[in-house]
């Protein structure tokens, strides 16, 4: 009987790596990409001859910086006046100015034009990478996904990160919190060591956000998540940026140079300075060198552990500090956490988890599940469920998750009037009653914020909606506000004037206005340009790589006839085949860029030249013991 056709993918779209799985044989299944890898850069590299993405794009760091692009997750979703976003800009060779409605766009030269991307476009490419690796894999295309995002990504990253889905081309069938889902994935693989209500603390460390949430699993193997905390803007991106200011300031001072301003150089130890970071994992120091660094000078320089563990002790610290802020929102202590689970690959620094099992009183650290793996794993799981797979393995999952921030409007004396609070379950619908604050006012107006400051102004705003009242004095017109979060983490707002039953609704991400309908259909339609280009480039270089191929074995065995038939009886017949490589290898070296067709052409006119000639060749061959093709 033919099996079920899989229908969904999980997909943990990460800052510095990303991951696909599915669901296959009553397992997930972590995809491998055509490298061999199980996890992917999330990388994307703009050349003269193409699109790469992936390891490709990541080997283009050091020498094609500037058009390089990384660190998209820290850029969806953020204005470009981002306090954060301006500080990142720093470290970033790759330049991004501000587009319309404050969206910041990079800029990059492809195929010889200036180019700008959202950051939706860039992580939509790796998106779309992901899903054409899961379809070699299965064989069939894919249309379904559930997309991991950091627990503290806000409301309008959220619905940045659905539309890079689909301008994908993937129906983004959950989003889902990333230590939720690396929650899920640690239930499934304990579901029968658990006797009892288990307190799991999820320490996820990646490449560029950090999430530490408190979920509680039943005998049932229900998940419930208690509390969660963390920063969309730390993680080994951080690590790395610390260690390369640092040896940028001992090179300068010791050289009286300056190296800042030098892109390719700073590209340069960026790669090494992640090497070395990897390194002090598993050795107490290690040297960083690079020849001709900058103005003709080598780079060598020594780094120890400990060196690199003061570097970052700020960073460190106020991992600890956010378990301590996810312990009290939970209302519980270090004694009342069962399993501490470590997530995302900087947890493989020693001083983290040094610093962590200290924090819980020696308390040994789950490393069961893989730390790269876990969020892709957990949320092929609810892919699985979502898709209707009929395994009781997904069937059994319940998933309780919370909202990460609160969500409010900004009253007339400036402060956030809380509706609904960190840490509530979702799906959730809270309702508030406000009131005119002046006499005959014709509407109310309502700022829309998510954060915890008291001041509204200091929170993250989302958008605003304006509800028509009746002409009354102060504070006899009401209006009833709803707030509907759905399973995405994502806002709905409406406001009804009570008396009238006027009524004004919005989703607040379209509010927002990231993205407009006009804008998502061009990234459509440029993502399927860009495929066919990809495509085209793809052909055009197996076409190159086959006319070279063939040329290089020709000449290889037209070497060891010269050196084995000296008297040359076969000289004639050889300069014809020498001619008509001659030919040939003036088509690749005078055009890099030329179309797939041109060297399909080449190939042919070469064999034309080289089949006629066999057979007069042919016992040479057999002498020789060569068997041409």
């Amino acid at each position: 009987m033919e099996s079920k056709a899989i229908a969904a993918i999980g997909i943990d779209l990460g800052t510095t790596y990303s991951c696909v799985g599915v669901w296959q044989n009553d397992q997930v299944e972590i995809i491998a990409n055509d490298q061999g890898n199980r996890t992917m850069p999330s990388c994307v590299a703009f050349t003269t001859d193409g699109r790469l993405i992936g390891e490709g794009a990541k080997n283009q760091i050091a020498m094609n910086s500037t058009n390089t692009i990384y660190d998209a997750k820290r850029l969806i979703g953020r204005r470009f006046n981002d306090a954060k976003l301006q500080e990142d800009m720093q470290f970033w060779p790759f330049k991004v100015i501000k587009g319309s409605n404050d969206i910041p766009k990079i800029v990059v030269s492809y195929n010889g034009e200036k180019k700008e991307f959202s950051a939706e476009e860039i992580s939509s490419m790796v998106l779309m990478k992901l899903k054409s690796i899961a379809e070699a894999f299965l064989g069939k295309t894919v249309h379904d996904a559930v997309i991991t995002v950091p627990a503290y990504f806000d409301d309008s990253q959220r619905q940045a990160t659905k539309d890079a889905g689909y301008v994908a081309g993937l129906n983004v069938l959950r989003l889902i919190n990333e230590p939720t889902s690396a929650a899920i994935a640690y239930g499934l693989d304990t579901r029968s060591d658990i006797t009892c209500d288990t307190n799991v603390l999820i320490f996820d460390l990646g490449g560029g956000t950090f999430d530490v949430s408190l979920v509680t699993i039943d005998v049932r193997g229900k998940i419930k998540v208690k509390a969660v905390s963390g920063d969309t803007h730390l993680g080994g991106q951080d690590f790395d940026n610390m260690m390369v200011e640092y040896f940028v300031e001992q090179f300068n001072r010791k050289h009286r140079t300056n190296m800042s301003g030098n892109i390719k150089a700073l590209g340069r130890l960026r790669v090494a300075c992640e090497k070395a970071k990897r390194l002090l994992s598993s050795t107490t120091e290690t040297i960083v060198e690079l020849d001709t660094l900058h103005e003709g000078i080598d780079f060598f320089m020594r780094i120890t552990r400990a060196k690199f563990e003061n570097l970052n002790e700020d960073f460190f610290s106020k991992c600890i500090e956010m378990v301590e802020n996810c312990l009290g929102d939970a209302r519980m202590n270090v004694n009342d956490i069962d399993e501490v689970v470590l997530v995302g690959g900087s947890t493989r620094i020693p001083k983290v988890q040094e610093l962590l099992k200290d924090f819980f009183n020696g308390k040994e650290l789950c490393k069961r599940i893989h730390p790269d793996e876990a969020v892709a794993y957990g949320a092929t799981i609810l892919s699985a469920k979502l898709s209707g797979e009929r395994s009781q393995k997904v069937n059994n999952l319940e998933l309780d998750d919370v909202v990460p921030l609160s969500l409010g409007v900004a009253v007339v004396d400036g402060s956030l009037s809380v509706i609904i609070k960190r840490n509530t379950s979702i799906p959730t619908n809270m309702k508030r009653d406000y009131v005119t604050s002046q006499n005959n006012q014709s509407a109310i107006s309502f700022d829309v914020y998510q954060g915890e400051r008291t001041r509204a102004i200091y929170n993250n705003w989302l958008g605003s909606f304006e509800v028509l009242v009746p002409l009354a004095p102060k504070g006899m017109s009401k209006v009833e506000v709803v707030f509907e979060i759905d399973d995405d983490g994502i806002l709905k707002c409406s406001g009804e004037e009570t008396t009238t039953g006027l009524k004004r609704k919005i989703i607040i991400s379209n509010e927002k206005k990231r993205l407009s309908k006009e804008e998502i259909k061009k990234m459509l339609e440029d993502a399927e340009k860009y495929r066919r280009e990809d495509e085209e480039y793809t052909k055009k270089i197996f076409a190159y790589n086959a006319l070279e191929e063939y040329i290089d074995n020709l000449n290889r065995k037209i070497e060891i006839m010269r050196s084995r038939d000296k008297d040359m009886i076969h000289k004639e017949e050889i300069e014809k085949i020498v001619n008509g490589i001659m030919d040939s290898r003036k088509i690749l070296d005078r055009n890099k860029v030329a179309d797939c067709g041109k060297y399909e052409k080449t190939l042919a006119v070469l064999k034309n030249v080289v089949v006629p000639v066999i057979g007069q060749l042919a016992s040479a061959f057999i002498q020789y013991g060569m068997d041409f093709f």
